[in-house]
């Protein structure tokens, strides 16, 4: 594809995603206008009622799904590039599952007085991030000694599977109480995000962009084969580490504050590849920090149901929309990655 064209598609994508973002501010039980929203956000309508659920309540969620989205697209690249896997994506290392272990444990302890923590909000973060960061560093550990892609793959995979029993023995000794409020939180909810919570989502999301970018050099070289990347100078061990770090932090900051949100990060890389029809790091992680963002925006702006009072999960949305990407994708392109993963 010609520089031209690349360009011209990343300039849509970017105009399709700020146009996303107005449309979330728009979306909503309250009917506000594209004009009074504009007019609230150049500080027109001082401490009106539409301004108070603008600031309050729709602006932290269009951030937080601008920033969720491209954190697990590009953790879901980063996967995918790590294990020559197209079925790869942020939370393949487990690390969803140590945060859903945290929270499922702090359910059990609810009665200790430990309760206070769950309905504080900040509380449940803190506790999934624990998890999340306690799986990630074993993840580290064992990489350390696993050399083989393939095999950190498949333990990881166990990992899911460990802490996932762990979880359904857990709620199978549950309060029916307690276990609605963990249900609750599986399905990814965008809505409970505020400005404090937006303060760690953020600078933790932006840093793992700005260092996937920073290596998107040696992931091209990684294309090429293992042995060739190591003739060409590319520290495998540090790579590795440096994408379980990124890919783990994210995920887990992302999960704590959001819930587990799937697809966005298994399908958006598909989807960029094709429309940019290239395999380079550079334009696939800036194409899906864009793409992703757009897509999340979408799927929260469903998730609101127009001309309603009603809000679905947005994990249930996310799930409708990536399931077919992936499979229309696939079927389009048979020899999806043959040549590459």
């Amino acid at each position: 594809m010609s520089r031209t064209k690349t360009v011209w598609i990343f300039l849509a994508l970017a105009i399709l995603m700020l146009s996303f973002f107005i449309a979330d501010l728009i979306t909503g039980s309250a009917e506000i206008s594209s004009r009074q929203v504009l007019s609230i956000l150049l500080g027109g309508e001082g401490e009106s009622i539409h301004s108070y659920i603008i600031f309050r309540l729709r602006l932290p969620r269009a951030l937080a799904a601008l920033f969720i989205g491209a954190g697990l697209s590009v953790s879901g690249v980063l996967m995918q590039s790590l294990f020559r896997n197209p079925l790869a994506g942020p939370y393949v290392l487990g690390v969803s599952s140590g945060a859903s272990l945290m929270v499922a444990l702090m359910l059990m302890m609810g009665g200790a007085g430990l309760s206070f923590l769950l309905f504080s909000g900040f509380g449940l973060a803190l506790t999934a991030i624990i998890g999340a960061l306690a799986v990630m560093f074993l993840v580290l550990f064992i990489a350390i000694r696993v050399h083989d892609s393939v095999s950190l793959l498949i333990i990881g995979i166990m990992i899911a599977g460990l802490t996932s029993s762990i979880v359904g023995i857990i709620q199978y000794f549950t309060s029916p109480e307690l276990l609605q409020n963990y249900i609750v939180w599986t399905f990814g909810s965008l809505t409970a995000v505020e400005y404090a919570d937006l303060s760690i989502l953020i600078p933790v999301v932006s840093l793992g962009l700005i260092w996937s970018l920073s290596i998107q050099k040696s992931l091209n070289i990684l294309l090429l084969g293992d042995n060739n990347a190591q003739l060409l100078g590319v520290n495998l061990k540090r790579i590795r580490y440096a994408i379980i770090l990124i890919t783990g932090l994210v995920a887990g900051v992302i999960t704590a504050f959001a819930g587990p949100i799937a697809f966005i990060g298994v399908a958006v890389p598909h989807l960029v590849r094709n429309l940019f029809k290239t395999n380079n790091h550079f334009v696939v992680i800036s194409g899906s920090i864009l793409t992703g963002a757009s897509l999340l925006l979408a799927c929260d702006i469903i998730s609101q149901l127009p001309g309603t009072n009603i809000s679905l999960p947005i994990n249930s949305v996310t799930s409708l929309i990536g399931a077919p990407i992936i499979i229309w994708i696939i079927v389009k392109n048979k020899r999806l990655y043959s040549s590459n993963f």
